[in-house]
């Protein structure tokens, strides 16, 4: 297990270079001036071409990736020029909500799709799976900022059961939080089940044929058992593997949710950072999401390898 896992962190400092150039590129690559920016009214071709000079933007791009990285592997990512604000200390403050919100929708996405897989394989074929996949191919047709709009008419302009916008910190109220997050979840956890439920309906079905669940039934032994004991487990390993890629959804879909609720996320901090040309917390947010992304991904891997011992010593 230990050279399984030696061999996984060797395999990411690559990836986590090309994450590091990638991102720095596509926020370099952006039109526009950022001398401009940030003279603002008071620019002249003077002061432009001097405090591009004091940022290093008159260098080769290259060269100020290099510099870039080598600030980032000291543990500075910058600074804004705009609140003087640190990334870090710019993430630090609003990844809670984030992480929050993205736990909270795979929580609600798994919580429905689980069980609807579970029962659609069981009676595959039947009414009840048939409508379950029909409604779940409905529902990846349907954009999340569809889906919030509606869960904000129906629950908080005609119900008045949830607030549509605003945020509270778990600290200061655990159940004021959790009202303010219910529809943005709701949200993102109603894009995630079908995905859930059509891969594990899937595996399941295709588990459900093997010759050791026939001798399961053979023996005696009860359906439940069957399905949750020897069905579920052999076919999970898809599952954890669109589990994990679904992160990379939720960042997307927490960029829009997050705007349409008001919440002060990650997502917010990224379009904030687009239209204020603050290319410095462009550059380390995105970086610092895309890190926690392939983190995630390796921690799937190692999920691989305890639900199937055969994988860590090669032989899968």
């Amino acid at each position: 297990m230990l050279g399984f896992l030696a061999r996984r962190l060797v395999y990411l400092v690559p990836v986590l270079l090309a994450v590091s150039l990638l991102t720095f590129l596509i926020a370099s690559l952006l039109p526009g001036d950022l001398a401009y920016v940030i003279l603002g009214d008071q620019a002249t071709p003077e002061k432009v071409a001097a405090l591009r000079h004091d940022m290093g933007l008159d260098q080769p791009i290259w060269w100020r990736y290099l510099g870039w990285l080598g600030h980032l592997l000291e543990g500075d990512l910058g600074r804004s020029f705009r609140t003087g604000q640190t990334v870090l200390q710019a993430v630090t403050e609003r990844l809670p909500v984030s992480i929050e919100l993205m736990l909270l929708a795979e929580t609600i996405g798994l919580l429905i799709g689980v069980p609807l897989a579970i029962m659609c394989a069981a009676r595959a074929g039947g009414a009840f799976d048939r409508f379950v996949t029909g409604t779940a191919f409905g529902m990846l047709s349907v954009p999340t900022f569809l889906s919030a709009i509606l869960l904000i008419y129906l629950f908080a302009v005609q119900l008045h059961l949830l607030p549509a916008t605003g945020y509270v910190p778990l600290a200061e109220d655990p159940f004021g939080n959790l009202r303010f997050f219910v529809l943005p979840a709701l949200t993102l956890g109603l894009a995630e089940w079908p995905t859930i439920m059509r891969v594990l309906r899937s595996d399941m079905i295709a588990t459900l044929q093997e010759d050791y669940i026939a001798l399961a039934r053979a023996k005696g032994l009860k359906p439940s058992r069957i399905l949750f004991v020897h069905a579920l487990k052999p076919s999970s390993l898809t599952l954890v593997t669109v589990t994990g890629i679904n992160i990379g959804r939720l960042i997307g879909g927490a960029v829009i949710v997050e705007q349409v609720f008001a919440l002060p996320g990650i997502g917010r901090l990224i379009v904030g950072a687009i239209y204020t040309r603050d290319l410095v917390i462009l550059q380390g947010a995105v970086l610092l999401v895309a890190a926690g992304f392939v983190a995630v991904n390796f921690i799937v891997d190692m999920l691989y390898a305890v639900l199937d011992p055969r994988i860590r010593h090669g032989h899968a």
